[in-house]
């Protein structure tokens, strides 16, 4: 990390090692169609989906603190788990595989998806292209669960002579994966300057809190207080809530600062969550094919769909704020996951 960072009410940022996957930052893009379309706003999307690492994502920006992290330990395999179709893990493994290291993949029975699609296209063909080592846990809402079943692989391969590094899942452990968006929220307020732009509101998907909470606790950090939204994708609004509290505690330990985030700082809205994490409503299917026909945005009923539906729904509202921002998270791999549902949507 570049010391310019220090400085800035964020304490030890420049202490914790990154692998460096890109340095440049993703465009903010005006979209014009769906801000005639809202007839309120003026629309604009961030585009985290074309970093440039195996389809991109938000989980990239994560991956470089953990690796980082791996390295610096002399790790020789990384360990993940999350649900079938999970970008996490996708993005994961094409570290890893970039970086010479192996890679053993855990996935969750989370959502009650029999389709073949679901078990074998998407994200789970690029794991296994990318060379990683799967494994499979039958429960799908236990993550402590889970991170203790890879503890078990790991004191295995520990015994053949590897060095695993696991990237948790619960709550409980260094937040560093948060870093990535504590540096994206530095690079926002950049772009900004240099456009002479401000949003009103930020809208986000939430789901393991750290691409919300680090966005939230870096903008307040370094003195940037619009709105930040968290659209619930894996769990009910209090939750929620509740989840990005502790996880902005967790970042101001880590970093070891005053907490910046006030608790009315955190908004989170679960109006699209149901009927569940991995399952879409028919808003979320509308604001998929609205964004793609109007924008040619490519999005994920699990991730990016959900938090598109409650960024457009705002924009046409009776209140809606003059600007405002939509964070594309990515997920594109995860619609082949779904082709079955996509064909029937398109048949219709």
């Amino acid at each position: 990390m570049n010391q310019e960072f220090d400085g800035q009410g964020l304490g030890l940022f420049s202490k914790y090692p990154r692998v460096s996957v890109f340095d440049h930052p993703t465009q903010i893009e005006y979209m014009k169609n769906l801000s005639e379309w809202s007839g309120n706003s003026q629309l604009y999307v961030k585009r985290d989906d074309c970093n440039n690492l195996a389809f991109g994502g938000n989980k990239v920006r994560q991956v470089e603190y953990y690796f980082g992290d791996a390295k610096a330990q002399g790790a020789n395999t990384v360990m993940i788990t999350g649900a079938v179709q999970s970008n996490f893990v996708r993005i994961t493994a094409a570290l890893a595989a970039k970086l010479g290291m192996k890679c053993h993949i855990q996935l969750e029975s989370r959502v009650a998806n029999n389709s073949s699609h679901y078990h074998s296209s998407g994200n789970v063909l690029l794991d296994r292209l990318f060379g990683a080592q799967l494994h499979y846990y039958d429960e799908g809402e236990d993550e402590f669960g889970a991170d203790a079943r890879l503890r078990e692989i790991a004191e295995d391969l520990k015994v053949s002579g590897l060095k695993p590094y696991i990237i948790p899942l619960a709550p409980g452990h260094k937040p560093l994966g948060a870093l990535g968006y504590v540096r994206a929220a530095i690079e926002l307020k950049e772009q900004l300057s240099q456009r002479n732009l401000e949003f009103d509101e930020i809208y986000v998907a939430s789901g393991s809190g750290n691409t919300h909470a680090g966005l939230l606790f870096g903008l307040r950090a370094i003195g940037v207080p619009v709105k930040v939204v968290g659209v619930c994708v894996r769990r009910e609004r209090d939750l929620q809530w509740e989840r990005i509290r502790v996880r902005c505690h967790e970042i101001a330990s880590l970093l070891q600062v005053k907490p910046s985030v006030e608790d009315d700082d955190i908004v989170v809205s679960d109006e699209q969550y149901f009927p569940g994490y991995g399952e879409a409503n028919s808003e979320v299917w509308d604001g998929i094919f609205l964004a793609a026909r109007e924008e040619a945005l490519i999005l994920d009923p699990t991730y990016s769909g959900k938090s598109m539906a409650a960024f457009l729904k705002r924009a046409r509202s009776e209140d809606s704020p003059r600007n405002l921002l939509f964070i594309h998270t990515g997920g594109t791999p995860g619609i082949y996951g779904y082709q079955d549902q996509f064909e029937r949507k398109l048949s219709a």
